[in-house]
């Protein structure tokens, strides 16, 4: 009885870390997709305000140079 809680014990622990491992991989590819859709957005939102404006304008113009 006692050789069976030992192996089970180590069992549960893989399992915990491969459950981790599953879950922290599913939280790394939501977070590259969202930041993905980020950059999207702002890429969209540049290309409407002005088409011949590039990022480098964008600064200039907030200090006054």
């Amino acid at each position: 009885m006692t050789g069976d809680q030992g192996k089970g014990a180590g069992k549960t622990a893989a399992d915990a870390k491969d459950s981790r491992r599953d879950r922290l991989k599913l939280a790394l590819r939501e977070n590259l997709k969202r930041r993905k859709s980020q950059v999207r957005g702002r890429s969209d939102a540049a290309s409407s305000e002005s088409p011949n404006a590039s990022l480098d304008d964008a600064s200039d113009e907030k200090t006054g140079q």
